[in-house]
């Protein structure tokens, strides 16, 4: 169904606020939801970080500032302490999510004035479930990650889990108690969200953890293929999978960009999406290097001008954007991170992978496309020109990746997950 269905359009206008904190990987659902929505007939505002302002607003959404503001996402230093393998999520809670709770309470109060449904980031879901419960606004929650669920029936890959590729084996009879301890043993680190509850005169919670649990008893909605992972029994009973709600900034494709696409064989794009292109290393560099080694055109989408190589080849074309969902399915291959936005747009596009994941989710995301039988997985410290032409020779070398690649987009390109979404929504407010 699409978002512009007559079957969609019954519903009164309703006002609608999705809160979203990060980076554009972060903001990007929600955006599609939001123009969605507005097709329907509803007022959709976005809440986030008032760098997000301009592109918001120019979208055609409202808009409302909620703190932290996402401006230092892309500041090199602040990512690279972010990014810390094994401690870079626990950093995100306890040094930048926590120590503004209260004026992300406070601003997604405001925000959420004459509401009638909230949606809830997985970063904004600590302040959004309390305004919820404060003032009975009805919410959903969204998890972007299947890592977010946490399950023991599908035991996501961390780096703070050593071997946890492997240990998965171990099975949910295993990890299911495992889980909990994990959860009730980092408790303490959601002490500020118990106080700020108390404060403002809620009643006492029983879950395990609240930075973990904090999903919506009315919808949870997972804005990713169920391709790419599908529900498991110990995820909440109120989820629905919609599929990837993808949005790209969309304009076309640079002319000097589509010349290059049309002057010669299918080029390898090397990306690291926005985020970490701040912290981008010699990754540019060196994928420039590899595609000599294998005698390929590449394009590079750099985010950040900084990150260009000097002296370029005419067979590589370097620019600072390219709408995604143009510019992959003309691709041979798709290098980059494993960030779920880019992720979503390469499995669309159908094209075989090579991943470096960086932090976060991205070792589960890798874990999984490798899985998928669609990518192979390179860690940052060995993505050297020599390693990544061997692991692109083979990738471009063997069909089996190109073949699956192509399987798995047919599958993807049949979903809507903004429709999806959507209708999910529509049902709630119903």
């Amino acid at each position: 169904m699409t978002s512009d269905s007559p079957a969609t359009k019954t519903a009164a206008q309703r006002r609608i606020v999705l809160a979203a904190i990060g980076s554009m990987g972060d903001l990007h659902p929600f955006m599609a939801i939001g123009l969605g929505l507005k097709a329907r007939g509803h007022e959709a505002i976005v809440a986030s970080g008032e760098c997000y302002r301009k592109k918001i607003e120019a979208a055609g959404l409202g808009f409302r500032p909620i703190r932290p503001d996402c401006d230092r996402v892309g500041d090199a230093e602040f990512l690279r302490r972010f990014m810390h393998p094994q401690l870079g999520l626990l950093r995100i809670g306890r040094e930048w999510i926590l120590p503004a709770l209260r004026d992300t309470y406070e601003d997604t109060l405001a925000a959420a004035a004459d509401a009638d449904l909230l949606v809830a980031h997985p970063l904004a879901a600590f302040s959004s479930r309390l305004v919820a419960e404060k003032t009975g606004v009805p919410w959903a929650s969204a998890m972007l990650v299947p890592l977010g669920f946490f399950s023991a029936h599908d035991l996501p890959v961390m780096d703070i889990v050593p071997g946890s590729q492997w240990l998965r084996l171990l099975g949910p009879a295993f990890w299911r108690p495992f889980l909990r301890c994990g959860k009730r043993a980092t408790r303490f680190v959601a002490e500020p969200w118990y106080r700020l509850r108390r404060e403002i005169g809620l009643p006492p919670t029983d879950e395990l953890n609240p930075l973990g649990d904090s999903h919506s008893p009315q919808l949870v909605l997972a804005t990713f293929s169920k391709h790419f992972a599908g529900k498991q029994p110990d995820w909440p009973a109120q989820t629905v999978v919609s599929g990837f709600p993808l949005y790209d900034a969309g304009g076309e494709l640079r002319p000097d960009l589509v010349r290059f696409l049309d002057s010669g064989p299918p080029p390898i794009v090397f990306t690291l999406g926005t985020a970490v292109s701040s912290d981008a290393g010699k990754f540019f560099e060196h994928s420039v290097a590899a595609a000599r080694r294998l005698g390929r055109r590449a394009v590079l989408t750099l985010q950040d001008s900084r990150n260009r190589p000097r002296d370029l080849p005419p067979d590589v074309f370097a620019c600072d954007y390219a709408p995604f969902s143009l510019l992959f399915p003309r691709a041979a291959a798709v290098v980059h991170h494993a960030g779920i936005g880019t992720t979503g747009l390469a499995l669309r596009a159908g094209r075989p992978m090579l991943v470096m994941p960086c932090a976060w989710d991205q070792p589960d995301h890798a874990a999984r496309l490798r899985r998928l039988g669609v990518a192979r997985v390179i860690s940052r410290r060995r993505y050297t020109p020599a390693r990544v032409a061997v692991e692109l020779e083979r990738l471009l070398g063997e069909r089996a990746y190109a073949n699956r690649a192509a399987e798995l987009g047919e599958r993807l390109r049949e979903e809507d997950g903004t429709a999806a979404a959507c209708d999910a929504l529509e049902t709630l407010l119903s």
